[in-house]
């Protein structure tokens, strides 16, 4: 009889399994969120590369970027893309957060179909650090699951950080995406809700204390990054 000490790990059998009662081992790099309160719950202890992170707002601006500052300032030497924001970006509430202008690529369409194909080359090029892609501004309020699919494949062809920020709405919606995660507004900070990760279930939200942003103290001073690229002229930029 096969002693219960000489079973063999989960992980050890198939890389894409784990115990119920503990977080898988992640499958990619990762990319330390550094939050260590949110690190350790998750799979691999950050931000998986190459693969779609779902992330889902209650409203835009809660927080989400300062959320990913740290993370987006590891990867920012290969630029970050913003495909889609819903307001403009502003060079003072990036500076504040340690980005320059240069460091990114403001890509706007009104077409759905231009956006999605702008996020699918830059997710092959290889060439950018991460992808911020808000699908909801895109000219449409849903995406389907076989976009959400296109986007995982592609993702799964490089490196690049890639988060798309949908409203919270969009959590009742299957999606491919192994890293679901809800954002609400919390005093101080945000309540980070855990819709879907490789591991046990957590009902309770985490609450992540955020410090203010510089725009919230300095708003009138603040002025938006120059006009964006569009969407189909993504591949001059990530090749020149």
């Amino acid at each position: 009889m096969t002693r219960p000490d000489s079973i063999a790990a989960p992980e050890a059998l198939h890389p894409s399994l784990w115990r119920a009662s503990q977080l898988a081992h992640s499958a990619t790099r990762c990319i330390d969120t550094g939050h260590p309160a949110l690190s350790a719950q998750l799979p691999g202890g950050g931000w998986p590369v190459g693969t779609l992170i779902d992330l889902l707002l209650q409203q835009p601006g809660i927080g989400e970027l300062r959320l990913l500052r740290p993370a987006l300032l590891k990867v920012a030497r290969r630029r970050i893309v913003l495909l889609q924001p819903p307001h403009p970006p502003q060079a003072l509430a990036l500076a504040a957060l340690g980005l320059e202008p240069s460091q990114l690529i403001w890509l706007r369409s009104s077409r759905s179909a231009d956006a999605l194909w702008a996020a699918e080359q830059v997710l092959r090029s290889g060439s950018c650090g991460a992808l911020l892609f808000w699908p909801g501004h895109a000219g449409h309020n849903h995406a389907r699951g076989e976009t959400l699919r296109r986007l995982h494949l592609a993702a799964q062809s490089g490196e690049t950080l890639f988060f798309m920020l949908r409203p919270l709405a969009a959590a009742q919606d299957a999606s491919p995406a192994p890293l679901r995660l809800s954002l609400r507004p919390a005093a101080g900070g945000i309540d980070i809700g855990f819709v879907k990760r490789r591991g046990p279930q957590r009902d309770a939200p985490l609450f992540l204390p955020l410090t203010p942003s510089l725009l919230q103290r300095h708003a009138s001073l603040d002025r938006p990054l120059p006009a964006p690229a569009p969407a189909r002229g993504i591949l001059p930029e990530l090749v020149g």
